[in-house]
Formats: C-alpha cells, structure tokens, sequence
C-alpha cells in the first residue's frame, strides 16, 4: 500500500510538472504571437514619381539612340540642379513653399466596407506628417454595402477635411450608394467617363419562413422588452405594424444619407438625385454629382510634374489562419446581407 501511494505521488508530481510547463509554453507562445501580429502589420510606402520615371526610361533606353540618352541625360540633370538651387533660395527667402505633396490612398469596397480597418490605420500615419497645402487623393472603388461600415469610412476621410487638408477622389469604375457616401466627403470629385456615380437610396430584405413552419406545425416563440425590439422577423408572422416601422427605420437612413450628402455637396439637387439611381461619369457631371471628368492615371501623371506623390498602403500580411477566417467571415457576411441586411443601395 505504500509503494501504491509513493507510485501515485511521483505521478501526480510529473503531471503537475508536465502541467505547469505546459501552460509556461503557452503563455511563451502567446507572447510570440503578439509580437509576431505587431512585426506583420507594416506602412508601405511607394513614390510615384519614381514609378514613372523608371517607365520613361525603360521606353527612352529602347526607342532612343545613345547619343539621345545622353543628350537627355544632361539636360534633365541640368533642369534637376536649376530646380534644387531655386528649392533653396525659396526655402532661404520664405517666399515659396517646397513642393507639395499627395499622398495616395486605394480603396476597394466589399459589402461589408473591410479595407476601412486598414484605411483608418493610414489615415493616422498620413495625419501625422501632413500639412494643410498638401493633398490626399483616394481612389475610391465600391458599389456600397452595410449602412455603419460606409459611415465608418466616410468618417474617416473626413477627418482630412476636419484638419484643413484637401481631399480628392478619384472614381474610375465605380462609387454608388455607401461608395458615393464616401466620395461626398471630398473637396473634389473625379470620374472616368463611364464610371457608375450615385445610387443615394436605401435596400433591405429579409425572407420569412413562417408559412412553411406552420404548414408543419412548428411553432415559433419570440419574447422581447421594448415596443420595437424587432420589427420584421425571419421565422415569425410579419405584422402590417411591423412592415410599417420597418419602412420608418428607411426612410430615416435615406433622409440622414442625403442630409450627409447634402451637407458636404451643397451644390447638388439632393431631392432629385436621391431616387437610388445611378448615373455615368458623363451624366454625373452635369448633375454636379462629380467634379471632372479624368481617369486616376490622368490625374496622377499630370500632378507628378509639379508634387512629390507618395501611395501610402497599410499592410498586414494575412496567414493561412487569417486568410481562412476572411472567407468564411466574407461568405457569412454576404449570407447574413442577402438575408436581413440593411444597405446603401
């Protein structure tokens, strides 16, 4: 009986020790983890400028002679040193500020608006170092989706416009509903010629089950507190009261979108745009709903002649994990749209 008891004591002491080390390794890999999420996230930084002058001269070196590189060499490096001695003299005589920049940031909107998590991050590293004669151009890519994510986005450009700093948007494919809720934000609006614009409306939906549920004799209880807890229900009988709230709630979301619109479009006719059609670039323009007509690689081309243009991008580098959980997130979510989501449309 003693040897039993000795047995059992040197193996509850193994368990304990394999136990403790255990969560020691646990707790260590934890750690890792957490700072491994820190390394992954990362604010990468492209100059313009430089992407197209190394396209320049990659065609100059094949359809320019030697002679005529050489010339060409000599005169810009002429042009770049008349252009560094008048930076200083500005700069000595305070009479000119040195050349402006653009920060460039891409956003391409899904139902649920997810790039707006990255896109706040480079806001803040952009607030950081920008000044009010500087520039920040979005382009801006969405058909819209869930009513508090576009919000959420557009908020945030608008913390440009909060700290005095120009905002331009440039559309090239597509900015309806929550898109154009975002694009309204900007001192300037850009479209291609044949860009979608518009779509100021609201849609929900929701299928409802209770026939069917009731045909097999199931029965379904709800219990709430609070009149409108729920309006329209998934597995429940709809009531005219209930469709009739329901409808309330969008046509208040229509009105705070063209308030929201309104405000920082003034110049549009908001009660006769605001029917959830969509318009082209050409037509958008006329309808003041956009600014000029002119693709981002226009736009971006033309301003690099005289600002310094930087694409700012804030990266977190996705892992099979991450990158697994984005999918089934992404198809729950279009699920969950398809079925009782309420959307700028």
């Amino acid at each position: 009986m003693h040897g039993f008891w000795l047995e059992y004591g040197l193996f509850a002491a193994k368990l304990i020790t394999f136990l403790a080390a255990l969560l020691m390794a646990l707790a260590l890999l934890g750690i890792l983890l957490s700072l491994r999420q820190r390394e992954r996230e990362s604010i990468e930084i492209e100059k313009i400028n430089d992407k197209f002058d190394s396209m320049r001269e990659a065609l100059e070196s094949e359809l320019l002679s030697k002679d005529e590189i050489k010339a060409l060499k000599k005169e810009r490096k002429a042009e770049e040193k008349n252009k560094n001695k008048l930076l200083k003299k500005q700069l000595k005589e305070n009479s000119e500020p040195p050349t402006r920049r653009i920060f460039v940031l891409r956003f391409n909107g899904d139902m649920q608006a997810s790039e707006v998590d990255t896109l706040r991050e480079s806001i803040t590293a952009i607030l950081c170092v920008a000044k009010s004669e500087d520039e920040v151009l979005v382009i801006l890519d969405s058909v819209g989706g869930l009513v508090h994510n576009y919000g959420l986005g557009a908020s945030q450009l608008n913390r440009f416009r909060q700290k005095n700093i120009p905002v331009v948007v440039c559309i090239d494919l597509v900015a309806a509903s929550g898109g154009y809720l975002m694009a309204a934000v900007a001192n300037k609006i850009i479209a291609a010629p044949f860009a979608v614009v518009g779509s100021i409306g609201v849609l929900a939906q929701i299928p409802n089950f209770h026939r069917f549920l009731k045909k097999h004799d199931i029965d379904i209880e709800q219990h709430t507190a609070g009149e409108y807890k729920t309006t329209l229900t998934l597995l429940g009988e709809n009531t005219p009261k209930a469709r009739e709230k329901f409808q309330q709630e969008l046509q208040d979301t229509h009105l705070l979108f063209k308030q929201f619109v309104q405000q920082h479009r003034p110049q549009i006719d908001i009660e006769k745009l605001a029917t959830g059609e969509h318009w082209y670039g050409t037509q958008a323009i006329d309808l003041k709903l956009v600014d000029e007509l002119m693709t981002s690689d226009d736009y971006l081309l033309e301003q690099s002649k005289t600002a310094d243009i930087f694409e700012v991008t804030y990266v977190i580098a996705e892992t099979f994990t991450d990158k697994l959980s984005s999918i089934l997130h992404g198809a729950t979510g279009r699920l969950l749209q398809r079925f009782f989501g309420v959307s700028l449309r």
